[in-house]
């Protein structure tokens, strides 16, 4: 049997309207004991997903766990990038175990879920195991997570893969979205987050834009 390739994009391939974005604990206290990343890398990779996620008009979600009592406020960086969305405070490790979480959920109506916070092996596990019990479709942003230790991210990641969640890294997921740089709409918007925090790509994009002139859709 002979197959025809078409120019068509494969269905796992994820578009901005057929998904939900998780970001879960990005909070001061649960950074404080994250070791699989830096502070740094975890803070820039998590503002690159959210501002990506806000450009591009996901359904997006934003939860933190305990923030008065206990873990403080979600990061800046992602709460800048949807000034005065509701933060939904939780006291349930597993977000999927939170009421106000699942009614807003079911409310946007996807079945893909994709999941980046603090944990990975508690907070990211939890929905994802979760998820995926009840039928969904889930993605993890593994480098926007981050856990205890490298060997608590690595085998968390390992067990969440092993039952069907699909790993991403934080680039990967909004390149995804923009998937050709002739969708003119986006492209600026793309170009300019991915300058801003996408580390040596987004100086590449700088550098060839101030010494050729040259752009990605020429």
């Amino acid at each position: 049997m002979t197959i025809q390739a078409t120019p068509t994009p494969g269905s796992k391939l994820l578009t901005p309207h057929d998904h939900t974005l998780i970001m879960i604990d990005f909070q001061s206290q649960m950074s404080f004991a994250t070791k699989s990343i830096d502070a740094v890398n975890l803070r820039n990779n998590a503002a690159l997903v959210a501002n990506a996620a806000k450009g591009f008009g996901v359904s997006t979600i934003l939860t933190t766990v305990a923030e008065k009592s206990f873990s403080g406020p979600m990061f800046s960086e992602i709460t800048e990038a949807f000034p005065g969305q509701k933060l939904f405070d939780r006291t349930s490790m597993n977000t999927w175990e939170d009421a106000e979480v699942i009614k807003e959920i079911n409310k946007i109506g996807k079945t893909r879920i994709v999941l980046s916070g603090l944990w990975t092996g508690v907070c990211i596990v939890g929905p994802a195991l979760s998820a995926i019990e009840q039928g969904f479709e889930v993605y993890v942003l593994a480098d926007a997570c981050g856990d205890v230790s490298t060997e608590a991210h690595d085998r968390a990641m390992d067990r969440m893969v092993q039952i069907g969640a699909q790993p991403m890294t934080s680039l990967q997921y909004m390149l995804e979205l923009q998937r050709d740089w002739a969708r003119t709409e986006t492209y600026d918007m793309t170009t300019g987050i991915a300058k801003k925090f996408g580390g040596s790509y987004g100086l590449g994009i700088i550098y060839a834009k101030q010494m050729f002139g040259a752009s990605e859709a020429h």
